[in-house]
């Protein structure tokens, strides 16, 4: 099943949404095709599709997902382990009180130790398979791409939500969340050489709850939802297939990472055909290629 062949896997943002990408890759795994020559990836795309490119399988990602990934687990707050009515009254004085003297709720140092563990420490230009991440640069307000230096920091940059994580400084920039200028860039793969290109897109907009909109960070990651989805995409970011999971959970719906990794391995289950035409090297699957797969979709 052509082990040499050549493509890319391109991998969105959506925060815990982000999960889903893990159960397409199961089905892909479970399936036998080969893995991507390039994985790039946005925010939580980045934190997956970088444990992707230094090896780990989807299996192992579904562990560590389901049993460590709880991202309220590694914020600063948690360090203080305060609980019942007044220990929140009390995180929340914390959190204002760094909020109006410091870039961010959060200062993400914990997440960035816990993605050090997890990527062992590996750079970018030593992974074995190559790898791509963006991030935004707030002083020259221009998306960045990351190809080298700790993976980990790269992560750690892509995913830096504004305002609820600092920005990381990376050579002089002030690095936050790549989503904030392209969730998908496809762009990235076409302009390393790819003309096979599978994107996951989980950060489709949606409509959502009342009572999804409590707290200050679910309003400004929903505002973020949607300045993205008034983003408009150019022919260098259509990828060759594209696959739209979708479910209603929240981007902050971390203890959900078993459901979220079943949504996304059936969903390309439903859509087995349209994934064996990417990757079929017959003629017949060429020229389909060629005027373009469209899997299913059920908001666009």
């Amino acid at each position: 099943m052509g082990r040499g062949l050549r493509w890319a896997l391109v991998l969105s943002g959506g925060g815990a949404k982000g999960f889903m990408h893990i159960g397409v890759l199961k089905a892909l795994e479970q399936w036998g095709y080969p893995r991507p020559s390039l994985v790039v990836g946005t925010s939580m795309g980045a934190i997956v599709g970088g444990l992707y490119a230094a090896g780990y399988t989807a299996e192992e990602m579904e562990a560590v997902a389901v049993s460590k990934f709880d991202i309220r687990r590694y914020l600063d707050v948690s360090r203080f382990h305060f609980s019942g009515p007044m220990g929140r009254v009390l995180e929340t004085g914390q959190m204002l009180s760094r909020f109006a003297t410091k870039p961010a709720i959060d200062s993400g140092s914990r997440i960035l130790e816990f993605l050090e563990e997890l990527t062992g420490h590996k750079i970018i230009e030593e992974l074995p398979v190559l790898f791509r991440c963006n991030a935004v640069d707030l002083i020259t307000g221009k998306e960045v791409v990351l190809s080298s230096g700790s993976l980990a920091r790269a992560q750690r940059a892509s995913m830096a939500f504004p305002a609820f994580f600092d920005p990381l400084e990376i050579d002089g920039q002030h690095l936050v969340d790549g989503g904030l200028v392209n969730n998908l860039p496809v762009y990235i793969a076409r302009d390393l050489g790819y003309t096979r290109i599978l994107a996951v897109d989980v950060g489709a907009f949606m409509l959502t709850r009342s009572s999804n909109l409590r707290t200050g960070p679910q309003v400004v990651y929903r505002a973020l939802e949607v300045a993205i989805s008034h983003i408009q995409r150019g022919d260098a970011d259509r990828a060759t297939l594209t696959l739209y999971p979708e479910d209603p959970a929240t981007p902050f719906d971390f203890a959900r990472a078993k459901h979220l990794i079943s949504v996304g391995e059936q969903y390309a289950l439903n859509n087995k055909k349209i994934i064996e035409t990417f990757f079929s090297e017959s003629l017949l699957a060429h020229f389909k290629r060629r005027r373009g797969l469209k899997a299913s979709h059920l908001h666009r």
